[in-house]
């Protein structure tokens, strides 16, 4: 006879309960296994049948966030549809090690609320509501919270101190730049390449230069600004031109300029900490004097004297930089009464005027900023704004595509009626661009219109992500297998997703020419 059948035999009434489980990545003592193990046990004392399970393995207890096995029993526990009266949970670190232990009773009353009790099976209380058990849970609560700040901190100084000692923290290397290991006796081993990671614990990271053709355009940035004092913007502009990538394989943008203009790794300086997320809190720029710095702990590769001189020439450039948000707006509203309207392209070319992605970084977006200096734009501004960047976006995609056709040997030309591209005078591509729209539900896709592009052999399809700043990926397919079809999801299927790239590479190695006599020796 099982253990609910004695208890029902027993003359007691069987409790229906589930079991919430959380395990971050802390030890072993709160697997999900041995949680499951313990509430199993406490449920065949107490006569309860545990008839639902919520699960968050590998998720922080930080916050709610990132925790939707927690989010679904609260959903289910409010919304009436939960079929049971208790849920069971090892101890109140497992609920959660909230920073603010007010969040951890609230979530606690709302189940309270609609009559669902949390009992923690592992705690030497009960959780019954009486002045000693409430008090206990509170201390627990705060213990909790406490061992989360303590395991940062102490976390924070060993991250320093292996920076100090030369190590890299995580983060991409950059151009010109790879990671390799070291091991517990500081003797070199492999370089990582993008995607890989250590594997030995105790084996340790660091940059050193990398290939000469990258370390070349790196260099080249530097003589180039320090010469011309040209702006980033110019600069993006000409590193695209030349068909130069960054090291992620995307086109120059002002931004990708200026990180590498005045990053100090350059000339070997580990620097960490510029920026900080602290138990899960929202990220914050932190101030020079908190930046944790090693001079000395790379091998540089650009000269010491040329990024010094790049920096005070940058800094001349680029003063408003570091002008407070009242002066920001004020030269907004100095632009907006000069020229009585206001742009993207208007703002950048306002010499007395922050760049508009300023505005966007300190503000969130531009729109907010309008709305601080009291100024409406336009009822379809947005649309116009978002389709000229993408319009800018699928030309520069364009132009760097022909530039690498040509530097492969291929030649391409434009028919401009049927706005398609004939590569080697073999094959047809028509290229098209999409923003990234959001369906009820919030999942992504991509709207496409093939009919006007069906006599290309082949439909390129540049695939913004959310915010239409950012290219995502490269939809390259044989017009025959997308023809019809209205739109992209983010998965939608091994058929299709075989063809999304995440450059446009494919394109350039059909149309490479090879010397008959390679041919002949293949």
């Amino acid at each position: 006879m099982d253990k609910v059948a004695t208890v029902r035999n027993a003359g007691r009434r069987i409790v229906r309960a589930a079991q919430y489980l959380r395990m971050s990545k802390e030890h072993q003592t709160y697997s999900i296994d041995n949680q499951k193990d313990a509430i199993r046990n406490y449920a065949d004392i107490m006569g309860y049948d545990i008839v639902a399970t919520y699960e968050d393995a590998g998720r922080s207890g930080l916050n709610l966030g990132g925790r939707p096995g927690l989010q679904q029993m609260l959903a289910d526990v409010e919304s009436g549809r939960a079929e049971f009266e208790t849920v069971v949970v090892y101890d109140v670190s497992r609920w959660g090690r909230f920073q603010n232990i007010d969040e951890s009773a609230a979530y606690e009353y709302r189940c309270q609320m609609a009559g669902v009790r949390i009992e923690f099976c592992a705690e030497q209380f009960a959780n019954d509501g009486s002045v000693g058990s409430d008090v206990l849970k509170a201390i627990k609560r705060s213990m909790a919270a406490e061992h989360s700040r303590m395991l940062s901190q102490k976390t924070f100084i060993g991250q320093a101190r292996l920076i100090r000692l030369g190590f890299r923290q995580g983060g991409k290397p950059g151009l010109g730049l790879r990671r390799q290991i070291m091991d517990h006796s500081g003797r070199p081993k492999l370089i990582l390449s993008e995607h890989e990671q250590k594997s030995v614990h105790t084996d340790r990271t660091i940059l050193v230069p990398g290939p000469p053709e990258e370390v070349a355009t790196v260099r080249w940035i530097f003589r180039q600004f320090v010469k011309t004092h040209m702006r980033e913007l110019e600069m993006a502009r000409l590193l695209n031109k030349r068909g130069v990538l960054t090291d992620l394989g995307r086109p120059w943008k002002r931004e990708t300029v200026r990180g590498v203009l005045t990053n100090e790794k350059y000339v070997g300086t580990n620097v960490w900490n510029k920026r900080s997320r602290k138990l899960k809190a929202k990220a914050v720029n932190n101030p020079p004097e908190q930046w944790v710095r090693a001079e000395g702990a790379f091998e540089p590769i650009v000269d010491r004297k040329l990024f010094e001189r790049a920096q005070v020439i940058h800094k001349t450039l680029y003063s408003h930089m570091s002008v407070t948000n009242e002066e920001m707006l004020a030269a907004l509203k100095k632009v907006l009464a000069r020229r009585g309207a206001l742009s993207t392209s208007i703002i950048d070319a306002a010499p007395d005027c922050p760049a508009a992605s300023l505005y966007h970084h300190r503000f969130g977006s531009l729109l907010k900023s309008y709305e601080l200096i009291g100024y409406q734009p336009p009822r379809n501004w947005q649309f116009v704004t978002s389709k000229k960047r993408l319009a800018s976006v699928r030309t520069q995609a364009i132009e760097d595509l022909l530039a690498a056709i040509g530097r492969a040997g291929g030649k391409a030309a434009y028919d401009r009626e049927s706005d398609v591209f004939r590569i080697n005078d073999e094959f047809t591509v028509a290229i098209e661009i999409a923003r990234c729209c959001a369906s009820d539900y919030g999942y992504p896709f991509w709207s496409l219109d093939t009919q006007r592009q069906s006599l290309a052999d082949i439909f390129t399809l540049i695939r913004m992500s959310p915010g239409d700043l950012v290219i995502r990926d490269y939809l390259i397919a044989p017009m025959s297998e997308i023809i019809g079809k209205s739109e992209l999801r983010a998965h939608n299927g091994a058929q299709l997703d075989t063809y999304l790239f995440p450059t446009l590479t494919p394109l350039t190695r059909l149309a490479e020419r090879a010397s008959a006599e390679n041919i002949l020796w293949a």
